[in-house]
């Protein structure tokens, strides 16, 4: 099916543009320069988990790996890594009794907060030269395609009330 309202090239342009994002956030030195902005000494491999946990959290492991893109078996060795460190730490899940969830420690969390002052003066020096305005269309049309994404795999909208 074809909508009207975007063309074939549009469609094209989007994707790339998506591309170049994901492309350049997932460069290990994009993590590695947000930790060492933030003062932190982490391993840019448990950065993303941290922080997703602290994000998401309390979290499965099944969870975590399927949302950073990793296997089940690493992620679970990583959270073992950031609970030695006293980052974050594991618990049985009130829901399921066969889930253990990983849920952030005070020290995990004080150190994402790190991690988010830091990302703040990051984002802050990229949109230096941005107004307002498109500041503000910039969030609303990223969370509005996020939300758009959010579909099963054959495609299926989501529902509207």
């Amino acid at each position: 099916m074809q909508d009207a309202h975007i063309s074939s090239e549009q469609v094209g342009e989007l994707h790339a543009a998506l591309i170049d994002i994901v492309s350049l956030m997932n460069r290990p030195q994009r993590d590695e320069d947000l930790v060492r902005e933030a003062g932190v000494a982490l391993d840019s491999a448990l950065f993303p988990l941290l922080v997703g946990i602290e994000r998401m959290g309390p979290i499965g492991t099944v969870d975590l790996a399927a949302g950073v893109g990793r296997d089940y078996t690493t992620v679970s060795r990583q959270i073992g890594r950031l609970e030695s460190l006293g980052l974050v730490e594991r618990r049985q899940s009130a829901a399921d009794r066969r889930v253990n969830e990983a849920v952030v420690t005070p020290s995990g969390k004080a150190m994402t907060d790190r991690i988010d002052a830091a990302r703040e003066r990051i984002v802050r020096t990229v949109l230096a030269d941005w107004d307002a305005r498109d500041v503000g269309d910039l969030l609303r049309l990223m969370r509005k395609l996020a939300e758009a994404m959010k579909t099963d795999p054959a495609g299926t909208p989501p529902q509207r009330p």
